[in-house]
Parts: structure tokens; C-alpha cells; sequence
């Protein structure tokens, strides 16, 4: 028979063992994950709809020296781009952490990256600005640089510009996005990577208990919980644009004058997830393909 001493410490390293298995997970689910874009290896056709050619670049700037995706909004020329992604069979609960760093310079935007929910799905991200939706027909929600009309510095604070049932009408009757703004506000840092993850989580048809969270650098800095995102279960999470957005009204909206004619903007490490995703684990990269 086994001694009490060898039994204690049979339990003891056994316990160790699961305390290092658990510590050595991963932030996110290998099988959760249905997407991820690096751009090491950028094929356009994994991706719906690139829009600009001029304005969507793959570049060697990325984190760790390798590739990643550029887009460049030139006012008077053009709004800048996007690289859309349709998600098939959509998502009851998303997350999308991407890696972005503006240039030093860099002024206040219109839009910004965005989940959205179409029905029926489409290969494009639909102009849906200033309708409230139905419950059957749309939802969409934007994390995105906001100026607060020129009180905040350029590029601006971390809030979500968000499109749901129960949006109120604004003062010219029609319905613009709902703002979900972090208490703290989180000021948007310029000429450095920057970690950002978002979550939407539908509610069930009938009950106000959908949700939506932030983070940057992996610290959660909102949640907002008891939104009615849709009345009808096809509708879902099905789509997502890495984007940048930039109208002369951006400027206008911000009180700027003289604004810059050219703003530039880098992405990479793009995650799409069932479960939160959390910081990349930081490998140099060769920006070479094998």
C-alpha cells in the first residue's frame, strides 16, 4: 500500500499540474475562432468587398515588421476604404480584436471599424444612416475615434456609434447612431499599435438582454448590457469592415479648420471569435511569404 507521505504528494503534484494546464490556456478558443487576417499571406478573395484600390494597400509596416493594411483618405479625392467580411453562418455572440495605429498627424474621422447584421446577408456593408431599425431588417455597431464636436483632440475618445431598436429620433426626425461612450473616456493614442477588441452579444427575440463591450490593450473600458438588437432570431451578427471613413464633414462636425488633405491609417492582426480573443502573443514577423 502506498504511504500517506506518497499520497500527499501524488495529490500535490497532480494539483500542480492542473494549475499549470489551466495558466498555459490561451486567452482565446482555437475552435471559437472563424476568422484571422494578418495579411502575411493577403489573398483579396477571403475577403467580400475592398473598396479602393488607391486607398487599400498592403504595405510592409505592420507589427513585428511584417504586412499589414493601409488606407488612405485623401479629401476632395476620396473617403478613404474598407475590407468587408461577410460571416457565414452568422454569429449569435462576436468578438473582433484588431490591431490599428493612426499616423502622428493624424485629424478626427467620420466612420470607423464595425460589426453588422443584414437580413438578408450581403457581400457589401449596406447605407443604412439615419434609419432606426425594425428588429428584422438591420443592426450595426461602430467602434470608433469620436470628436464630441471638437472638444476632444484629434483623432478623439473611444465610444461606440451604434444603430439599434430603440435608438431615439434626433432633432431633424431622422434616427443617427446611438452613442455608447466609456466612463472614463479613453482618449484615442496616435503613431503607436494599438490593441482593439469589441463583443455583440443578440438578445433573445422578445427580451431587452443583448450586450456590447470595448477593449483597448486588452482593459475592458465599457459594457452595456438590456439592448434589443432584433425580434427576429435570422438576423445576427453577419458581417464586419475594417474601415476608415473621412468626409470634409468630419472636419466641419469638429470645428477644424484647415483640416489635412491626407489622414493614413494601419491594421493588422485581425481576429474574429466566439469567445474573447485578448492580446496577440508578440512574434516578430518577416513580412515574407514562404
Amino acid at each position: 500500500m502506498l504511504s500517506m507521505r506518497k499520497i500527499l504528494l501524488m495529490i500535490g503534484l497532480i494539483g500542480a499540474t492542473s494549475v499549470l494546464s489551466i495558466s498555459q490556456q490561451p486567452a482565446d478558443k482555437p475552435d471559437d475562432v472563424v476568422f484571422t487576417e494578418d495579411f502575411e499571406k493577403y489573398d483579396a478573395k477571403r475577403w467580400n468587398t475592398v473598396k479602393g484600390a488607391k486607398t487599400v494597400e498592403i504595405v510592409k509596416a505592420g507589427r513585428g515588421g511584417g504586412r499589414c493594411a493601409q488606407i488612405t483618405a485623401t479629401l476632395g479625392e476620396d473617403t478613404g476604404g474598407y475590407l468587408y467580411k461577410m460571416l457565414q453562418p452568422g454569429l449569435e455572440t462576436a468578438y473582433l480584436r484588431f490591431y490599428v495605429k493612426f499616423e502622428a498627424e493624424h485629424e478626427y474621422i467620420h466612420h470607423f471599424v464595425k460589426f453588422v447584421g443584414y437580413n438578408p446577408a450581403t457581400r457589401w456593408p449596406q447605407g443604412r444612416a439615419g434609419e432606426r431599425p425594425k428588429g428584422d431588417d438591420f443592426f450595426s455597431t461602430g467602434i470608433e475615434p469620436w470628436g464630441n464636436w471638437g472638444k476632444a483632440p484629434p483623432p478623439g475618445l473611444w465610444h461606440f456609434y451604434t444603430y439599434h431598436m430603440d435608438m431615439k429620433a434626433s432633432g431633424d426626425g431622422k434616427f443617427w447612431g446611438a452613442h455608447f461612450e466609456p466612463d472614463p473616456a479613453v482618449r484615442v493614442e496616435r503613431d503607436r499599435w494599438i490593441c482593439v477588441e469589441i463583443m455583440l452579444k443578440c438578445n433573445t427575440p422578445g427580451k431587452a438582454d443583448g450586450e456590447q463591450a470595448a477593449w483597448i490593450d486588452g482593459k475592458q473600458i465599457g459594457h452595456w448590457k438590456n439592448i434589443r438588437w432584433r425580434t427576429d432570431p435570422k438576423l445576427n451578427v453577419n458581417g464586419f469592415a475594417i474601415e476608415s471613413y473621412i468626409t470634409e464633414q468630419a472636419a466641419r462636425h469638429n470645428k477644424l479648420e484647415n483640416p489635412r488633405k491626407t489622414n493614413r491609417v494601419w491594421f493588422d492582426d485581425i481576429v474574429v471569435s466566439r469567445s474573447y480573443i485578448g492580446l496577440a502573443k508578440e512574434e516578430p514577423k518577416t513580412g515574407e511569404n514562404p
